[in-house]
């Protein structure tokens, strides 16, 4: 037998006592469903910068005061000089004013580098952002933006005449972005790799039939220096000694935060394999590890240099770029008794 329907008013202090009575009497009671609410991971903090330190403030001092110390041995020259002989006093008069335009000029370029790497960690941070959080507008902002530092580029010229037709009919911000990458970087990221690969090549020959350590040591660095300079220009611009060198910190970061030099599995793994290598000659196991240390290091500044993060391309790893260095160890060892 059914029972009629009747209202229950529901005690605001208390509503769970007459959902109860209902359920004794044997009635039905139906309760809202809490729904779960989405909630979005938030965007990726930028960074804090460090302010200043105590070794900036030395380095700062130190630097005044060499400036001042320069300046005043150069006005003492050229005056010492001019009492002497004018032509001597006009002449060092005349080398200094080279040097000092010279030295303008150079600080000029040191300036144009750091504001272009800079221009470069704001593209990445800004495609991040707009990444998670969804944002169109400025996924397109990050797209003319790149479209633009690449404008002097004659590689990239199809690439951006593509993507300016492609952006007013994209609709969500992944899909900017990952025209954007198809279109501006995958040259850039071919031409990369081939200049990776083709340093851990070099520098696993040079260091596996050189005879010094010495010798092994300063090619390194030398073929590791050349390899961030080329990278750098091939997203960036090709960056002077300073712009160089403050390269080189962040590639050092990158590779401490993603785990070290020779800390990576994929390190171990390529150079576990080498055992081949190793028992033919030591000389030549190790030459293939400063090739892979190598294509690591040359990876990391491609991860740092990257005006995009890697949206729908998959990054390259050790044996994309330094595959050939390890591709004959297989075949001897299985015919081997």
């Amino acid at each position: 037998m059914s029972k009629a329907p009747r209202a229950v008013r529901l005690d605001p202090t208390n509503p769970d006592a007459a959902i109860d009575e209902i359920a004794r009497e044997g009635g039905i009671a139906i309760l809202p469903e809490s729904e779960p609410i989405d909630v979005a991971e938030p965007a990726a903090v930028p960074v804090a910068k460090r302010g200043w330190s105590w070794g900036s403030l030395f380095v700062a001092g130190l630097s005044g005061f060499l400036t001042l110390s320069i300046g005043v041995w150069a006005e003492r020259t050229i005056v010492s000089l001019m009492n002497q002989s004018p032509v001597l006093g006009y002449a060092a008069l005349t080398c200094a004013a080279i040097a000092a335009l010279a030295l303008f000029v150079m600080l000029l370029r040191v300036l144009r580098d750091i504001l272009r790497e800079r221009k470069v960690e704001t593209l990445r941070l800004r495609a991040t952002t707009a990444l998670a959080g969804s944002s169109l507008t400025e996924a397109r902002a990050v797209a003319e933006e790149l479209a633009r530092l690449y404008a002097s580029r004659a590689e990239t010229a199809k690439g951006r005449a593509f993507l300016a037709d492609s952006l007013r009919q994209l609709f969500a911000a992944r899909d900017v972005l990952t025209v954007a990458e198809r279109s501006l970087m995958a040259p850039l990221d071919a031409a990369a790799q081939a200049q990776i690969a083709q340093a851990a090549r070099r520098v696993s020959l040079v260091t596996a039939v050189s005879p010094r350590a010495l010798i092994d040591v300063v090619f390194v660095l030398v073929a590791c220096a050349r390899l961030l300079r080329a990278i750098a220009g091939i997203y960036a611009g090709r960056p002077g000694t300073l712009g160089l060198i403050r390269l080189a910190r962040q590639v050092l970061g990158h590779l401490v935060v993603t785990g070290g030099i020779a800390a990576g599995d994929a390190v171990i793994q390529q150079v576990v394999g080498q055992g081949l290598a190793a028992r033919l000659s030591a000389k030549l196991g190790e030459g293939v590890l400063n090739g892979l240390l190598t294509a690591r290091i040359g990876l990391a500044a491609l991860a740092v240099c990257r005006p995009l993060p890697f949206v729908e391309a998959t990054p390259p790893t050790l044996a994309d770029v330094a595959g050939d260095l390890t591709s004959w160890r297989s075949a001897p060892e299985q015919g081997a008794p």
